[in-house]
């Protein structure tokens, strides 16, 4: 009996290892043949209350997972989940009779022989089943155990082991069991919980409302073929991203970069996204999304996948770490304000770095300059073609010192007024170097160029070497008197610093227009174009021009807003930062910054105020050698130390400067704001807070 305990006890109630029955009974666990989830399944289930199945049952599938978009089913619909109920119920009526016949031998060899020695009673956790208890109930009753003497083999129950002799742990009778009962017994209970669980399953079965699996939708699949043959608004616009299918048609007109767009009609928008990592946002992937119509075919977007080229951006080169970077493709950074004013040339390395689409790769022993005069206006006049050898020893060599500034340096400060459209440049889009090469005055009439066709020609073009995935290239223009003037100071630079240009500044060749907007600072030259008309380029004609503070997207017009050429004053506070905190006991503030303006204008005075504008100090200017009127390319550097103001805890620093003109920058934001936050140069503002001494305080 005490061996019929520990079985049931063992295993259905504690599910113990097999080296714990092992050494407890002596004999082999066979009776945890039952896998280990059918054994814990059947440990919920005769627990659970008529007409529910545990959670498990949910998840007793034999392989693999629900296929996703798939309607769960009740188990009785699943047959899986009939399967293995099944296959719990035959397992546990094999292993009852398997095990009970083991359980019988060994239970004869042990009355007969008296060789089990086991801590007879001793029950896990003193806790038995309803079905175990009926049973040994009925099988101690019929193998005639003496239960009256305790010194002979009373049974113990859960009180510890017998404190008897040798023969304790025998049970004496005079008559045998009657192994046919106990036989019975355990079949008839193996049977009930068999008929008990098909009575679940049947009123489960009846109980439960099935789901109809309902499939989804076909989505169209097009080959490559039909996609290619809508590429204009009348047959539609269709491009394919990432394997899908979709239809821009009605998207074009309110596309932010034009009807460029269209030069990725009937094909893949990658090569072109690859270029602009602003729309890899997961807003612009939510706009495209509406227009889904279809997938790609399978061996189409194979195709696409074999047919990827690397990333145009992977040969760029190696930037400095110090940069804070606005956009990584292209790279777009500048240097960290606090290090701007420290050097009146700016290091090469920490120059702002403005590119519009990847480095170009040009071997220099292979690089031709192309220069053309009018081409089909100037008869006789042959295209001129230069190595970068002939460069540097045909023409003079000619050094200026220049300061670049991008058309959107200081946009976040318009952005604080109302979002524009572009990077979100500080103060540090500026900086200043050296540029050594040849006049382009000198090139141009090298190239053809005579003083009566001035009359024809109105603009130089220039085109580098930088182009997107459809081969087209960065371009700009500048005024033909610009381009010639004896003070205009052009070059066609291949020096930066005394060095060869670095690869991010226009290695081999690029053209230098002091005083004028970057933006026609064209890098990586490769074509000069004395013409009739501006560039017919997009950052020419739909870019950088200003506007009204009432213009909006809606109502723009690039033509009517004439490009940007010269830039107006400007000036900035490069130290202290915005929230520094001043030390009280020093008495005063060191405040330091750049001015500049554009058209070889020479700043003249910077005005500074620690009180927001109501007061006013004249800043001290530092720059390098004095200029010659109207060709003042370089900025100047300025410094104001001045006296703590008693009991302030805080500080509105305010720099503006004057050039010759009397140009003056204005006092705020709002008036100048436009819709592409260019020729921002309003007053720079500063504030900081004084920390007071704690001894003074006390």
């Amino acid at each position: 009996m005490g061996f019929l305990r520990k079985v049931a006890g063992l295993s259905l109630r504690d599910r113990v290892r097999s080296s714990v029955i092992r050494e407890e009974l002596g004999v082999e666990p066979l009776f945890l043949c039952v896998e280990r989830s059918q054994l814990r399944w059947f440990g919920h289930l005769v627990r659970m209350p008529p007409g529910r199945l545990p959670r498990e049952v949910f998840q007793a599938r034999p392989a693999g997972r629900r296929p996703r978009g798939r309607p769960r089913t009740s188990p009785i619909e699943d047959p899986h989940i009939n399967n293995h109920i099944l296959q719990f119920c035959l397992t546990l009526l094999s292993t009852s009779i398997t095990n009970t016949m083991l359980l019988l031998k060994h239970c004869q060899g042990v009355t007969r022989g008296g060789l089990l020695k086991t801590q007879r009673g001793q029950l896990v956790n003193g806790v038995t089943t309803p079905l175990t208890a009926g049973c040994m109930s009925n099988l101690c009753a019929r193998w005639g155990s003496s239960h009256g003497r305790h010194e002979s083999g009373q049974y113990q129950g859960s009180h510890g082991p017998s404190r008897g002799g040798r023969d304790s742990g025998q049970y004496q009778g005079n008559h045998g069991p009657n192994w046919r009962h106990a036989l019975a017994g355990l079949l008839a209970g193996t049977g009930a919980v068999v008929v008990w669980g098909l009575h679940i399953q049947a009123e489960w079965a009846a109980n439960t409302l099935v789901q109809p699996i309902v499939p989804p939708p076909s989505i169209p699949i097009f080959t490559q073929d039909e996609v290619t043959k809508h590429r204009s608004l009348e047959d539609g616009v269709w491009v394919t991203y990432q394997g899908s299918v979709y239809d821009i048609t009605e998207f074009v007109s309110m596309h932010p970069g034009g009807d460029k767009i269209l030069l990725a009609a009937g094909g893949a928008l990658e090569p072109f996204w690859a270029l602009y990592a602003v729309h890899s946002q997961e807003h612009v992937l939510e706009i495209l999304s509406e227009y889904k119509v279809g997938e790609l075919s399978a061996s189409d977007r194979q195709k696409q996948e074999t047919g990827k080229s690397l990333d145009p951006y992977s040969t760029d080169p190696i930037r400095h770490p110090a940069l804070h970077v606005n956009s990584l493709k292209p790279f777009n950074a500048e240097p960290p304000a606090v290090i701007l004013s420290d050097n009146y040339i700016t290091p090469s390395a920490i120059f702002f770095k403005r590119n519009h689409l990847p480095v170009p790769q040009v071997d220099a022993n292979i690089y031709r300059l192309h220069v053309e005069v009018l081409p089909g206006v100037t008869p006789g006049v042959t295209p001129l073609s230069l190595s970068l050898d002939e460069l540097k020893t045909r023409f003079p060599k000619h050094t200026v010192t220049a300061t670049l500034q991008c058309a959107g340096n200081r946009r976040s400060e318009m952005n604080k007024v109302k979002p524009v459209k572009g990077l979100n440049w500080g103060i540090a889009a500026i900086s200043n170097a050296t540029w050594s090469g040849a006049k382009l005055k000198d090139v141009l009439l090298a190239a053809g160029y005579r003083p009566e066709l001035a009359q024809l020609a109105c603009h130089v073009q220039f085109e580098g070497m930088d182009r997107d995935v459809t081969g087209t290239t960065y371009g700009a223009s500048i005024p033909l008197n610009k381009a010639l003037s004896d003070d205009g100071d052009v070059l066609l630079a291949y020096q930066m610093n005394g060095e060869d240009l670095p690869a991010d500044h226009g290695y081999p060749v690029r053209v230098v227009v002091p005083g004028i907007v970057g933006a026609r600072n064209v890098k990586w030259l490769g074509r000069i174009l004395v013409s009739q008309e501006e560039s017919r380029s997009h950052w020419q004609q739909n870019d950088y021009k200003g506007f009204s503070p009432a213009t909006d997207w809606d109502t723009v017009d690039f033509k009517l807003a004439p490009a940007i050429q010269e830039l107006p004053v400007q000036s900035a506070i490069t130290q202290p930062a915005e929230g520094a905190m001043l030390d009280r006991r020093a008495n005063e503030v060191r405040v330091k910054g750049y001015a500049w303006s554009g058209g070889g204008r020479e700043v003249v005075r910077v005005d500074v105020s620690l009180d927001g504008g109501q007061t006013w100090k004249v800043a001290n200017l530092q720059s390098g050698e004095k200029p010659q009127p109207g060709r003042a390319w370089a900025w100047k550097l300025w410094e104001l130390t001045a006296s703590l103001p008693p009991g302030t805890q805080e500080l509105e620093i305010v720099c503006k400067a004057v050039d010759n003109s009397y140009n003056m920058q204005p006092d705020t934001v709002a008036p100048i704001w436009n819709l592409r936050g260019v020729l921002s140069n309003a007053w720079h503002r500063v504030k900081v807070t004084v920390k007071e001494d704690e001894e003074e305080k006390e």
